[in-house]
């Protein structure tokens, strides 16, 4: 009997439908179905939960059931599971998310190549966005890649005997952050630690109940501050402290201290919720930064960050609401250059920066030989009425572009990089910008694979002086239009294009795209060549792609015919057409104006033409003198 190399477990409470959405994607792995067991562990349902899943576990003899009285959190079913648990390795899944259906295979093999302790596997998610840890895979790191703190949800892979070695267990009961104090621990026992992201192997979707999102986080049943301090002394016993700002633990600190307590004196939350929790919740963040977080970890912030830090620990909530106020207007601008197809790639020189409220960019003022933060930014805001210094303006900046399967919320990272870099903008101030060059390549863009056929918009993130922003990438192209040629690229048609709100998007495979009127113009240059091809310069082609099918409009014939590459592409009829003697136009699909014409007699296609011929009296001639069948003999004779 194989060994289980996998063991998924999945807690379940009163999930109802979502068992259902979710068990086809665990029953449906490659991994053969006696290699890997799933567990699902109820915590008590009072509806029809358990009926569901013991359900399942009669249909398959690798699904076992375990049960337990409600604890009211996913913590002690995980045990539980854990306990149970036969495989190899230990994959988490909540109930109402999905997996990839190569996940556990694709993750088991990168874990056993590389002896890891924990793998990380490519998240696709309506919850949070993109994460760079996900943009290139990993064989073997540890904790020092800083990078992990990115992904701190449970849905991973653990090897089992590591699990056990080290007494991993989840905080049972109302313990928020369960997964997180697990995941932490983790990170800091692990010896390798791999990530896998040429494939999505774990989709964490927002249901459409909002059943997934957290509510009522800072009640104090559930511990919310206590959870957060138990943490930070988690990293900082298994860490060493330092005063530099780059040391590993101030490092590791950088994420909590960001997203627990900067969180509550920043944008949105610090303007949307009710001022008087929020001052609750202001006064309890600056107390734990205070008790908690050495100086280094507030120094080595970016510069904003480093200013709303310090009107929290000074316990200065109007000052954090005035900052607040005025970074919430900052938006980011991306400027991109002419749209081009280059080597099967789409490319274009792409600048990113962030504008003020008043549409201005957003400065540095040099002074006294130092730079400030732009002064407009920090109008209204107290302790700033001198300035603010930006001691480095490079600090934790970067800028990347992303790519987003609309129809699989799965991100793709282009090739290449956006470099960081002071501009200058006249009368001693600078602007900080982000410049690279877009060079999406339809073929590899997928971890190496083929785009799938759907539409694909492109983004950007920018976090620049501590304030970040995810932006469409947008030109000065009209919504709609196309934004560059079409190409044939792997036998398909990719067709760059501007979104109605002005994103560059790329449709592979004609999914809502149609090579349309736009290309009329250009295909009216083409002329007569005697053949059943017809070179269409307006598509791209890459060399050695396959033909891409396509189905055109002959008269009212709908025929399948094939665009092939070569220098351009060219447009090829099948020889026979059910069409009467005659020229008839060829449309293709939603275009009004014909691209070609049709010459056919006898049913077969002798030639097709450009729009702009014109058949006239030496045409009709030619035409008349090859029906004549003596003067086809003659020439079939001479060899012409």
């Amino acid at each position: 009997m194989p060994r289980v190399k996998v063991s998924v477990v999945v807690p379940v409470y009163n999930t109802g439908k979502y068992v259902d959405e979710c068990a086809p994607s665990l029953l449906g792995q490659s991994l053969p179905a006696d290699e890997y067991e799933v567990i699902y562990v109820d915590d008590g349902s009072t509806d029809d939960t358990l009926a569901r899943v013991e359900k399942l576990a009669d249909r398959h003899p690798n699904v076992q059931v375990h049960t337990r009285p409600n604890s009211g959190w996913p913590g002690a079913p995980r045990n539980l599971g854990m306990r149970h648990a036969k495989g190899e390795y230990i994959q988490f899944v909540d109930h109402d998310d999905t997996l990839g259906p190569e996940a556990l295979e694709r993750l088991y093999e990168h874990a056993k190549r590389n002896d890891a302790d924990v793998v990380l596997g490519k998240m696709s998610s309506t919850m949070v966005r993109p994460r760079r840890l996900f943009r290139h895979t990993v064989d073997a790191c540890t904790i020092e890649n800083d990078e992990l703190m990115q992904s701190m949800t449970p849905h991973k892979m653990f090897r089992r005997a590591f699990v056990e070695q080290h007494g991993l267990q989840f905080p049972e009961g109302p313990w928020f952050f369960e997964d997180m104090f697990f995941v932490g621990a983790a990170y800091l026992k692990a010896e390798r630690i791999s990530v896998l992201t040429d494939y999505p192997c774990y989709y964490w979707m927002k249901r459409d109940d909002g059943g997934n999102n957290t509510q009522h986080r800072f009640s104090p049943r559930f511990g919310f501050w206590d959870n957060v301090r138990t943490i930070v002394r988690q990293i900082k016993d298994g860490t060493e402290a330092s005063d530099d700002i780059d040391a590993l633990q101030n490092r590791l600190l950088h994420r909590n201290y960001h997203v627990e307590i900067l969180s509550r004196a920043r944008e949105p939350e610090i303007l949307r919720e009710d001022p008087a929790q929020q001052r609750e919740r202001f006064e309890a963040a600056r107390r734990l930064a205070l008790e908690e977080f050495p100086p280094a970890v507030r120094e080595g912030l970016p510069v904003v960050s480093r200013l709303r830090a310090e009107l929290l620990e000074a316990g200065d909530f109007d000052g954090a609401v005035a900052l607040a106020e005025r970074v919430r207007e900052v938006r980011a601008r991306s400027t991109v250059g002419e749209l081009r197809w280059a080597d099967g790639r789409l490319v274009a020189d792409v600048t990113l920066e962030l504008l003020r409220g008043d549409g201005e960019p957003l400065v540095l003022v040099e002074r006294d030989g130092k730079q400030w933060l732009d002064p407009e930014l920090l109008a209204g805001v107290p302790g700033t009425e001198d300035g603010w210094e930006v001691r480095d303006p490079f600090r934790l900046a970067y800028a990347e572009l992303v790519v987003k399967d609309r129809d699989r919320e799965d991100w793709w990272y282009p090739e290449g990089d956006l470099e960081v870099r002071l501009e200058p903008a006249g009368a001693g101030r600078s602007r900080l910008v982000a410049s690279g060059r877009l060079s999406l390549d339809p073929e590899r863009l997928a971890g190496g694979r083929p785009l799938e056929r759907g539409v694909h918009d492109v983004w950007a993130f920018v976090q620049l002086l501590g304030i970040d922003r995810m932006v469409r990438l947008t030109g000065d192209g009209t919504p709609g239009a196309p934004a560059a040629g079409p190409a044939l690229t792997g036998g398909r048609l990719a067709l760059p294009y501007w979104t109605g709100s002005g994103q560059l998007a790329l449709d592979v495979d004609q999914r809502q795209r149609r090579l349309g009127s736009d290309t009329a113009d250009a295909a009216a240059a083409n002329t007569a060549r005697g053949e059943r091809s017809l070179p269409l310069p307006y598509v791209a082609a890459t060399a050695g792609g396959t033909p891409a099918r396509v189905k055109v409009t002959v008269a009212a014939l709908t025929v399948e015919a094939e665009l092939i590459g070569g220098t351009t592409a060219e447009l090829r009829l099948p020889g026979r057409l059910k069409l009467p003697t005659g020229r008839h136009p060829v449309k293709l699909p939603k275009t009004d104006a014909p691209v070609a014409y049709a010459v056919v007699r006898d049913g077969a296609l002798l030639r097709l033409e450009g729009p702009a011929h014109e058949s006239g009296a030496g045409r009709r001639l030619l035409d008349a003198v090859a029906d004549n069948r003596q003067v086809r003999r003659v020439r079939r004779r001479l060899g012409r």
